[in-house]
């Protein structure tokens, strides 16, 4: 079939897919599912196949190396890490813009305990995704007016969770290889295991599939400097972490004392200020160049955010050292957590981190 009838007639398909999306919207928050839904077609519609972005001689080359490396990665995620072999991160698509969707995240002024909503297909979830920038600052607004800690945050890669064919963005093509393979890594780890309404449990699992995929990508290209590189970012960031989970613990021994609002307010922000200026100290002595993303302001909901995607880390780590590193146990070990209710599997999951 001629190329451009092939795309006509996907064309045709996703307009039938959309459609089939738009009958299925409940009316309430329709406005919001629909820009959800204007903004998936926007992705969809915006794809080429990497091949054919390669071979496009109006391609920039570096572009072309960028992707190179991603079709290798891609290979490499089925065959040595066994994610999932589909139509996901073969494609590329330009969207014009540096973030793929804003996400809004929520919590209450004295509680590191995030908002969530529900959705038919993620379940509920600790944050809110738009697709435009302004709306999300909008719902920012109005939860701020509602008394909550609120953080919007530009996100440049997502996962649909194989639910359509994700694209590889030009939004992600700013970062370095390893933070391109990286993310790639963590978004089919998501298509791997996904538990509807444990938003801490996904983002963990996949953040720790993404460490075990670097660190086995970077050591099976003999790319002793990247490798080196690799790791001292990974233990800066745990280091990171580390700094917060103690705030976390001083702030929710404080929210849980009888103090009075304001001084609790004042307490607050002591603490925020102090986690914000022990991180840069660790930074400038690690000698690195990284942004301080601890730097002030902090609240509540930015907190709570950073413990979505690395608060159970350790569980996975463990899961995989018992394992004597062979995936196949490890993704099964991590299946039976997933099949627990929710209180059993954080029950388990913290006598695996003691």
């Amino acid at each position: 079939m001629p190329l451009r009838a092939r795309k006509r007639k996907n064309s045709a398909q996703r307009f039938m897919i959309v459609t089939a999306l738009l009958l299925a919207i409940p009316q309430i928050e329709g406005c919001y599912y629909m820009q959800a839904i204007r903004g998936q077609f926007e992705v969809m519609h915006a794809r080429q196949p990497i091949p054919e972005v390669i071979a496009d001689e109006n391609s920039p080359d570096d572009l072309k190396k960028r992707l190179t490396i991603v079709l290798e990665a891609r290979d490499f995620a089925v065959d040595e890490l066994l994610l999932p072999d589909n139509k996901s991160y073969r494609s590329y698509a330009d969207l014009g813009r540096d973030y793929v969707v804003w996400n809004v995240f929520a919590a209450p002024e004295f509680s590191l305990e995030p908002k969530t909503w529900c959705f038919p297909v993620a379940g509920c979830v600790a944050y809110r995704g738009y697709f435009a920038e302004e709306a999300a600052r909008k719902k920012a607004r109005s939860l701020r007016a509602d008394g909550f800690d609120v953080v919007v945050g530009g996100v440049a890669a997502y996962s649909t969770l194989g639910k359509f064919s994700d694209p590889v963005l030009n939004t992600m093509m700013r970062w370095t290889d390893a933070e391109l393979v990286s993310t790639i890594f963590h978004e089919l780890a998501h298509q791997r295991l996904y538990i509807k309404g444990d938003t801490a449990f996904n983002e963990s699992f996949a953040t720790a599939v993404a460490d075990i995929g670097m660190t086995r990508w970077l050591d099976g290209r003999a790319e002793v400097a990247s490798i080196g590189v690799f790791r001292k970012n990974r233990e800066l960031r745990q280091s990171l972490m580390t700094l917060v989970e103690a705030t976390k613990t001083d702030l929710r021994n404080l929210y849980g004392s009888d103090l009075d609002v304001p001084l609790m307010r004042s307490r607050k922000q002591e603490l925020l200020d102090g986690l914000s200026a022990a991180a840069g100290r660790l930074l400038e002595d690690s000698g690195s160049d990284t942004w301080n993303w601890l730097a002030p302001p902090l609240n509540n909901a930015r907190l709570a955010s950073l413990g979505l995607y690395e608060g159970r880390q350790g569980v996975f780590e463990a899961i995989l050292r018992d394992c004597n590193e062979k995936l196949v146990c490890f993704y099964a070990e991590t299946e039976k957590l997933a099949a627990l209710d929710q209180d059993e599997r954080e029950r388990r999951m913290d006598q695996m981190a003691d």
